[in-house]
């Protein structure tokens, strides 16, 4: 079995505070709630939109972050309460607002827009070193169909775990289109990130030609049952367990 590490200084890991944990822990109210049935057939049932919601490990936000966005003014910064960015200081730990991207980086991006015109990317920090083993890489995207929130996103991204020693700090991308002016604070356990581990591996693609008779016979096959159909023939044959 693969193993995925978390590290942060010991004085973090004391204080208990929103450790990363696999992001099936996250299932959303609203999916637990739904009945799949013969009569009443429903997302629930759809088990390549289920592994969205499981697949993979889930961060929250370690600390209250107030984000401000003024666009008649050109303002915008994100901060943290200096007692807790202070603590953070002491655990050699850059919480809070840690860095910009100038807009000019994605100029000419749909990113441009959304986020505010001319207005630089900002990041939120992360206390977490993320360690994968030799040839494994993660991909870091906003949660999948489950968004707990609609002011901000992180920009997805690939990171090379298996190399890259220092925490991950994460640009987020306002939206700013829907949402001219912003003043809120977003509070500590806020879950925003998806982590998914992945092997990097060579793929070389092929275009082919369908055997329609073969194909027949699989659609033949895949109807003789009514209900959990991918349940039964695919998904647990091949299914992936995230500890």
């Amino acid at each position: 079995m693969n193993i995925i590490k978390f590290i942060a200084p010991k004085d973090y890991l004391d204080a208990k505070e929103d450790y990363p944990k696999p992001i099936k822990t996250n299932l959303p109210d609203w999916f637990k709630k739904l009945n799949h049935s013969v009569e009443n057939k429903t997302i629930k049932g759809c088990i390549p939109f289920l592994e969205t919601l499981t697949t993979g490990y889930l961060l929250k936000l370690p600390v209250d972050i107030k984000i401000e966005h003024y666009e008649d003014k050109g303002y915008f910064h994100t901060s943290i309460d200096e007692v807790s960015k202070g603590v953070f200081d002491k655990m050699g730990l850059n919480i809070g607002s840690v860095g910009l991207h100038p807009a000019a980086q994605l100029q000419g991006s749909p990113f441009e827009n959304k986020n505010g015109k001319g207005r630089a990317f900002q990041k939120i920090g992360n206390p977490w070193i993320i360690k994968t083993p030799p040839g494994y890489s993660c991909l870091f995207i906003p949660p999948l169909n489950n968004p707990t929130q609609d002011f901000f996103e992180i920009i997805p991204g690939i990171v090379h775990t298996d190399t890259f020693k220092l925490e991950i700090n994460f640009p987020i991308l306002l939206n700013a289109e829907k949402y001219k002016n912003i003043n809120a604070v977003f509070k500590k356990g806020l879950p925003y990130v998806q982590v998914i581990p992945f092997k990097r591996e060579d793929w070389k693609m092929k275009i082919e030609t369908k055997d329609t008779q073969k194909a027949n016979k699989n659609f033949l096959h895949w109807h003789l049952t009514f209900l959990h159909t991918y349940r039964q023939k695919i998904f647990n044959k091949f299914k992936t367990k995230w500890l």
